[in-house]
């Protein structure tokens, strides 16, 4: 049993991917989670020199750690340039570099046209110059993984030197994502065995969907650190996933870490709304179906004995297991969606409900759990929603120039309430109004968590939109769908679902006759 190090890398390498940007609030905001609560225990932020902003960030990121006693846990990509990395790193209030060398001989003839032995002792300048100035320092061997396959006599003489200094640790970067597992080990193995008393931290890339399996074969091969980044952000095809990394690690490895498992859904989200770049549904460990059961026979299988169980359980990762509706659903997955509901139904009912879920499947629209009170209110021709909620009538108004305009007319119960309110678009305004009227009557509301919208190809203006949002009510998530040719239309169906929903729920309406 060894304990494995976590550097992850998304605020300076995972920024690298296409069109991302994190602002200094952002980077702050991922950098306290990260340390505070998945607890990794070090984080990439910045490059030295990239920009007024960039500083302005990590200035930000080194007072705020400086106060919670993590400022050596801040490091910051640097380069072998004198003084100018140092300088910009002690402006900025860092105290660790991450020194950027070169880990190839065909970077280094191509890019620097210097000797080896000249550009260790430009590096041993910067290691001595930043001893000076109290700051730590690790080194980047860029390139690494060519070096290994065309140069390793290069290689092993900068290792050599480099060790002899007093950087903390060298590490070792499949720059451009090219190694497999075998050379991985095999590479990972001749540093470790080379050089013992040195920590190694191994820098995996993607481009072949092998980083997660190249970090499993680097710690076999003895590294003590790993870089990750969250999501796998990072450029081209991304860098080692940290919520992957993890489950690998505690399942298979059985190395020791000091990741708090239940935090990785959370700090992925965060990373998701702030990068922009969706989380695949597909994902592993964080994605919308890793924990989602589709096909009939799995369903059935869990409710005799969690015969499609894994390790992997959901609870880990903060999430719940689903049971999806859908063309594939058969009997078990509605049941159990049934349970959830407090809703039971006769063998019967059951069938007819389960051919129409079957039937929104095959013409590919989406069902949520909360859609199911309405299909068997539409199957078997009963009041099985009670719609306390009404929307008499609205008015969306939108001129060039001035903000979008909504006048909503409510009815609940008996009564009808109306407000008007300004918002940064349609829906936007639309809602602002709406939780107007829930403000004056002290009734809570939930937050909408996300927002996703379904198009069909083909260019058609009349086109239906399917609009899916994800709402959270009490620490309760839960969908609803709406499904109009106007996409502001659609939602709104879809939020008079979870208005609905949540009405019910609150006043213990009897559904089925179950409250």
């Amino acid at each position: 049993m060894k304990t494995i190090e976590l550097m992850d890398t998304t605020l300076r390498d995972g920024e690298q991917t296409t069109g991302v940007s994190f602002n200094d609030a952002e980077k702050l905001a991922i950098a306290r989670l990260l340390l505070e609560e998945v607890k990794v225990n070090r984080i990439e932020v910045a490059s030295a020199r990239v920009s007024d902003g960039e500083l302005k960030a990590v200035k930000r990121l080194t007072k705020w750690a400086e106060k919670h006693n993590c400022l050596e846990c801040i490091e910051v990509l640097g380069f072998v340039d004198g003084t100018t990395s140092l300088d910009w790193i002690e402006e900025a209030g860092g105290k660790v570099l991450n020194l950027l060398t070169k880990g190839s001989l065909r970077h280094l003839t191509g890019q620097l046209r210097k000797t080896k032995e000249e550009h260790l002792a430009d590096i041993k300048k910067v290691i001595a110059e930043a001893e000076k100035r109290d700051i730590k320092v690790n080194v980047y061997l860029e390139d690494w993984s060519n070096g290994m396959l065309n140069s390793p006599d290069y290689v092993e003489f900068m290792v050599d030197g480099i060790s002899r200094t007093s950087v903390c640790r060298i590490m070792l970067p499949d720059t451009l994502g090219i190694l497999n597992p075998d050379q991985t080990f095999e590479f990972c193995r001749a540093m470790t065995q080379k050089f013992p008393e040195t920590h190694f931290d191994y820098h995996a890339h993607n481009d072949y969907d092998l980083s997660v399996a190249n970090v499993y074969y680097a710690i076999k091969a003895g590294v003590k650190g790993i870089h990750t980044t969250v999501n796998g952000l990072g450029e081209r095809a991304g860098n080692a996933p940290l919520a992957s990394i993890i489950g690998v690690m505690n399942d298979h490895l059985k190395v020791e870490n000091t990741i708090d498992e239940s935090k990785l859904t959370k700090i992925s989200r965060m990373v998701e709304t702030f990068s922009g770049v969706r989380i695949p549904a597909n994902k592993p460990l964080t994605g919308e179906n890793v924990f989602t059961q589709c096909s009939g026979v799995h369903a059935d299988g869990d409710n005799k004995d969690n015969l499609y169980f894994n390790t992997l359980m959901p609870e880990r990762f903060g999430r719940v297991r689903r049971y999806a509706l859908g063309k594939t659903s058969g009997k078990a997955n509605i049941k159990k969606n049934l349970e959830d509901l407090g809703i039971e139904l006769g063998p019967e009912d059951m069938k007819k409900v389960t051919k129409r879920v079957i039937e929104l499947g095959d013409k590919k629209e989406n069902v949520t759990p909360e859609d199911l009170p309405y299909i068997i209110s539409d199957v078997l021709k009963t009041e099985r929603v009670d719609n306390r909620i009404k929307l008499k009538n609205y008015h969306l108004a939108i001129v060039q120039g001035l903000k979008p305009v909504a006048t909503v007319s409510l009815q609940i119960n008996k009564d009808v309430f109306n407000e008007t309110s300004v918002g940064d678009g349609q829906y936007d305004a639309f809602m602002k109004a709406l939780w107007r009227i829930y403000d004056k009557l002290g009734k809570e509301h939930p937050v909408l968590t996300d927002y996703w919208v379904s198009i069909p190809p083909g260019g058609k203006t009349d086109a239906l939109v399917e609009t899916v949002i994800t709402w959270d009510y009490k620490n309760q998530e839960f969908k609803t769908r709406g499904l109009d040719a106007d996409q502001t239309e659609a939602a709104i169906k879809a939020t008079m679902k979870m208005l609905n929903i949540i009405e019910n729920k609150e006043n213990g309406v009897v559904i089925n006759g179950k409250s």
